[in-house]
């Protein structure tokens, strides 16, 4: 991750640590609820359909042990 981004964070982290004003605590907090998104909505109707083959699969039993999976796709790891 990008150091700038990190010391951002430190820096809102250390304000946040010494704030006493609970209505910009509240703001913040409202911020956060805000920006929650369910990640099933941002994802392509593509990965939907191949997260749910694979429960399927995995409820109909058909899996693999780690090590194999290992094997099959230690070329990409």
């Amino acid at each position: 991750m990008d150091i700038n981004i990190q010391n951002k964070k430190i820096e809102l982290i250390q304000w946040l640590s010494t704030l006493n004003d609970e209505s910009i605590i509240e703001k913040v907090m409202k911020l956060r609820e805000s920006e929650k998104t369910d990640w099933w909505k941002e994802i392509s109707n593509e990965e939907k359909k191949s997260i749910e083959k694979g429960i399927q699969d995995a409820d109909s039993g058909k899996l693999r042990s780690h090590s194999e999976a290992k094997k099959i796709y230690e070329k990409w790891l």
